[in-house]
């Protein structure tokens, strides 16, 4: 029988956009580190800003659609809530637990310091626990959305202020910073551009495929702090950039699976997974660290099935 043309097309379009997503995922990170060492700045640091914001932008672009949409009124409230809100916990879930056991699966072995888990996973508990908080009556209102958004300049100029001298990356350090940030830049958008078009012609949802892209990348140079602080940071800039640019352009309504499973489960096994990591490995994650969490995003898919149908 033959393949129809149509199919044909798709199948093309799909697979260019996939090496252009790919191929820009890899130069905007070695771009970004080359800043990195002319600038004296920590890979966790460009993994939690920089690379987040970057490959977040399928996310932070769908909530901005959405609002305008609310506040236009050609969008239902509720429903277009409810789906941007749920897309949002679900993309932040799998970064926290799919993909960082992939990571963990095929790097190996890599050991947490207290710096990192100051500076960059507490922060992302803490995020869990303030969108919870702003959550609890069921809606995000423009005061909520303000402040969500506020905490993540604040923590951004905190990272900045307290930014640590890094030991030397594996990229020569940039001989043309400005044309290099403006390249990356650039790149990050194509990934963005790439994404939804892949996303568009396989027609599932693969919400944090620029993230998986980073996460394989930064296996491939064993560059464990990128890849590590990608996921991390992606964790901090989709609630509070997200959420809080959305809901303060239009307020959200928030489903009650959000409230009651989504955000506490992700709080609860963050902070089971950081005191394990702590006070029982001695601050060394690997695969068994990995394949543990690969098991909690499918007991989390798992409950949310069965408590929530429908949401």
């Amino acid at each position: 029988m033959p393949v129809p043309s149509g199919l044909l097309a798709q199948i093309s379009v799909g697979a260019v956009a996939l090496y252009a997503l790919v191929t820009a995922a890899s130069r905007a990170i070695d771009r970004l580190l080359a800043l990195a060492e002319y600038y004296d700045i920590d890979e966790v640091l460009i993994g939690v800003t920089v690379l987040a914001v970057g490959t977040s932008l399928p996310e932070l672009s769908s909530h901005l659609v959405a609002s305008l949409g609310i506040l236009s009124g050609t969008l239902d409230y509720r429903v277009t809530s409810a789906v941007v809100i749920g897309g949002n916990t679900g993309s932040s879930t799998i970064q926290q637990f799919l993909l960082v056991g992939v990571f963990l699966v095929g790097y190996g072995s890599i050991r947490i310091d207290r710096t990192f888990v100051r500076d960059s996973y507490v922060p992302m508990l803490a995020t869990f626990l303030v969108t919870l908080v702003v959550a609890w009556d069921g809606s995000i209102s423009r005061l909520d959305g303000a402040v969500l958004f506020a905490l993540y300049l604040g923590y951004v100029g905190l990272r900045v202020s307290r930014r640590r001298q890094p030991p030397s990356l594996r990229e020569p350090p940039s001989r043309n910073p400005r044309h290099d940030a403006a390249v990356a830049a650039g790149l990050l958008v194509v990934v963005f551009l790439a994404a939804t078009l892949v996303l568009s012609v396989v027609e599932v949802i693969v919400a944090a495929l620029p993230e998986l892209t980073a996460v394989i990348d930064a296996i491939r140079r064993r560059a464990p702090n990128v890849a590590l602080g990608t996921l991390v940071g992606s964790n901090i800039v989709n609630p509070l950039v997200g959420i809080g640019l959305g809901g303060a352009v239009s307020t959200y309504y928030v489903p009650p699976a959000v409230i009651l499973w989504d955000l506490p489960f992700k709080l609860l096994a963050g902070a089971g997974l950081l005191g394990w990591t702590l006070y029982y490995r001695d601050g060394e994650l690997g695969r068994r660290e990995g394949a543990y969490l690969l098991g909690l995003y499918f007991v989390f898919v798992t409950g949310r099935l069965l408590l929530f149908p429908g949401q």
